[in-house]
């Protein structure tokens, strides 16, 4: 078997690409985190403090199973309650 060594610039080009990703997860988890402080903030004006800790809830545990349905299922309930009692 022939050992391959890589050149400099295949280990320079790695190296960037590693920091690219680090930064960009970094940028990304900023926008998401600020996204959602304003969602719920935005939901505290709309409902009920006990229907912002479910909705607060449930989005949590969507993100952790990766199921976005999962809230929007709770929020279409919520929202379908506060047409039939109007």
């Amino acid at each position: 078997m022939k050992k391959r060594t890589r050149t400099i610039l295949e280990e320079l080009e790695m190296l960037h690409h590693a920091q690219d990703t680090k930064y960009l997860i970094e940028s990304r988890a900023d926008n998401i985190i600020a996204s959602a402080i304003h969602l719920i903030e935005l939901m505290e004006e709309v409902y009920t403090p006990e229907e912002v800790d479910n909705l607060t809830r449930k989005l949590l545990n969507s993100i952790r199973q990766k199921d976005a349905q999962k809230f929007k299922r709770s929020l279409g309930r919520i929202n379908e309650s506060k047409r039939i009692s109007k």
